[in-house]
This record gives C-alpha cells, structure tokens and sequence, in this order.
C-alpha cells in the first residue's frame, strides 16, 4: 500500500485541538486540505504527521509549539498611543485589527491590554506558544496522470 513521502500531494480530513480539547479549526463539512508534503504549506508537525500514512489511515498526532507556531515572542508586543485610534472607535480587549507595517505588508493583531495612553496590540499568531493536537485522515494521494508522448 502507497504510503505519503515528501513531495507527494495529499488531501487530508482534520481535526485541530488545544490541549484542553478546544476546536480551533475543522476540515469537517469542506474540502479536504490539499498540499504538497514537504513544501512548506503546512506547519512542520502537521507534514511530519502525515508522513508515512496510507489513504483510508486515521491518526491523532501531538504537535509541540517548537514544530507549530513557535513560542510566543514578547518582541511581538505593540504599543500604540490611544490617539492613533479613530475617535470613534469603540475599542475592546480582544478586538482583532489589520494593520500595515508601512512597506504594504499586512498583519493581523489583537488588543491585548488597554492602557491610559496606550493600547498594547499582541501581533503573535493566536496558536503561538500552543501545543497542538490534530485529528488526520488521509483521504487521497494525488497522483499525477501518466502522459504518453509518440
């Protein structure tokens, strides 16, 4: 039985967890994800998890923060005086925002704390410094279709 290596394209059904069973993201009721093993699409746990399965395979794989999203970096953390804020704007503590670094690239951030002159923004991926627990199955190699040339 054909089992995933590095470089073959797959489509894969799963199911994304915190450590204490929190979903943070599902294949269920949409495509399967399909990526290229290897490449670089995924984060490192999820290609090495799926690495070596077999089509119809189920597994659950525990992925440490180091081969996720990384740890949570404090360099990450933004101070934004209050009066850069539209006036209007009814800030909150968990809000997301977008926001450009000024050379066009475009990030998410979230209100992490409001203080009397600051807002402080944390910039880090919402699962950094998270262990991760992801539910697989491998639903398909793709294979590429034989070509015959004359």
């Amino acid at each position: 039985m054909q089992q995933v290596k590095k470089g073959d394209k797959v489509k894969v059904h799963y199911h994304g967890r915190l450590n204490n069973g929190d979903t943070f993201d599902k294949s269920e009721g949409r495509e399967p994800l399909e990526f290229e093993v290897g490449s670089g699409m995924v984060i490192k746990g999820f290609d090495d998890g799926v690495t070596g399965m077999a089509v119809g395979e189920k597994k659950t794989v525990n992925i440490p923060f180091d081969q996720a999203y990384g740890p949570r970096n404090p360099d990450m953390m933004i101070e934004m005086p209050k009066d850069r804020f539209p006036k209007d704007m009814e800030i909150e503590v968990g809000m997301p925002l977008g926001m450009s670094d000024g050379h066009g690239q475009q990030f998410q951030v979230v209100i992490a704390e409001i203080k009397d002159d600051v807002v402080l923004l944390d910039a880090n991926h919402p699962l950094a410094g998270q262990d991760l627990v992801f539910d697989l199955e491998l639903v398909e190699i793709v294979t590429k279709p034989l070509i015959i040339i004359p």
